[in-house]
């Protein structure tokens, strides 16, 4: 038995892992039931790819290479993002400052001006309340058309590794790795995207929801020599200190989507249990969930306990002379709980108090 509740660390062996496979369906289709569920509904939702370029001049990487070794090439460059998990708050840290304006509706705002935000489906408030006179549309049976303006600002660094292929004075190659963290903008300055779109919103009128807009980008960066070749990007100085120029790409993939609660029928195959992990010293554990209650579940759920009450009953030691009134003397000495004198056809179903 492992530390891991029977399941080795995977450390043991690699770095990286599986998930744990929660769902399962075996193919028989009379196990689904259909389940109703109060979720969002997304109406519509637009995504956009956006390219952000910076130019870097000079940029000192380290550690400095070997002495007596020179760079025949770049094997490869990677860049990724800078993040500090232990602050957030780290200007460092790459971010991007989403500021979306609408045009033909209203963000809705309480009396000190600020904009009403929802939880949304990340658990965060990031779900703002949209609301137009959509009544035209709607004599239609169709969406209102909405325009927004979208302005990225980005700001931190990101992580450059430089896979150097160097050659000492015996010919002799060897792969070096050297890294840099390089600014793409400054909070003062930051690197703006902006484009615009158009979404399509439901009925703000004919509705217990107001439509709600949420949105989300993801970022990513790329980075090359800024002339693809590395006798003209790469100046090594005497002491073995690599600078170089490069282009690094901001990429950022942003979607927005117009979403409002419904009550939903879907398939289900039951309730997702992920495998325990436990080093056993106690011998039961509570439950994570509550039960069905459906009429066929409650019966199931419920026959363990009238298991228990039946074993109960059975186990009366009152039982052989309470079947009859035989020896009223023993069912009037009982006081497990029997019901004294009834006989095999007029059994009580359950054990009732002696009278």
């Amino acid at each position: 038995m492992s530390c891991f509740g029977g399941r080795v660390s995977p450390d043991l062996f690699q770095n990286c892992c599986n998930a744990n496979v929660l769902c399962h369906f075996d193919g028989d289709i009379s196990s689904l039931k259909s389940e109703p569920i109060y979720v969002q509904k997304v109406y519509d939702a637009v995504a956009f790819h956006l390219q952000g370029m910076k130019s870097v001049s000079g940029q000192e990487f380290s550690p400095r290479i070997p002495c007596g070794h020179r760079i025949k090439r770049v094997v490869d460059i990677r860049c990724r993002r800078k993040f500090n998990p232990d602050n957030v708050d780290d200007p460092s840290n790459l971010k991007l400052d989403v500021h979306t304006s609408i045009s033909g509706a209203t963000f809705l705002r309480n009396s000190a001006g600020d904009i009403l935000t929802a939880v949304g489906a990340d658990g965060n408030f990031s779900e703002k309340l949209l609301f137009a006179d959509t009544t035209s549309c709607d004599d239609q049976c169709m969406g209102t058309p909405i325009f927004g303006t979208q302005n990225i600002c980005i700001t931190g660094n990101v992580i450059i590794e430089l896979d150097l292929l160097l050659c000492d004075s015996c010919n002799n190659d060897s792969i070096f790795t050297i890294c840099a963290e390089v600014n793409v903008a400054e909070e003062e300055q930051p690197l703006v995207l902006t484009n615009f779109f158009e979404i399509c919103m439901p009925s703000a009128i004919d509705t217990a929801f107001l439509p709600r807009f949420t949105e989300f980008c993801n970022s990513a960066c790329e980075s090359r020599l800024a002339t693809n070749n590395h006798g003209r990007d790469l100046c090594v100085d005497g002491d073995g200190t690599v600078t170089a120029n490069l282009i690094i790409a901001i990429c950022v993939t942003c979607e927005k989507k117009i979403v409002v609660p419904v009550q939903l029928c879907v398939l289900s195959t039951g309730f997702v249990q992920a495998p325990i992990q436990q080093n056993a010293i106690c011998q039961t554990f509570p439950g994570l969930f509550p039960n069905q209650i459906r009429p066929e579940d409650t019966r199931e759920n419920c026959r363990e306990e009238c298991r228990e009450e039946n074993e109960a009953e059975e186990s009366c030691g009152c039982r052989d002379c309470c079947d009859s009134c035989d020896d009223r003397e023993c069912c009037d000495s009982c006081d497990d709980g029997c019901d004294p004198c009834r006989n095999r056809t007029g059994r009580s179903g359950r054990p009732q108090p002696r009278r």
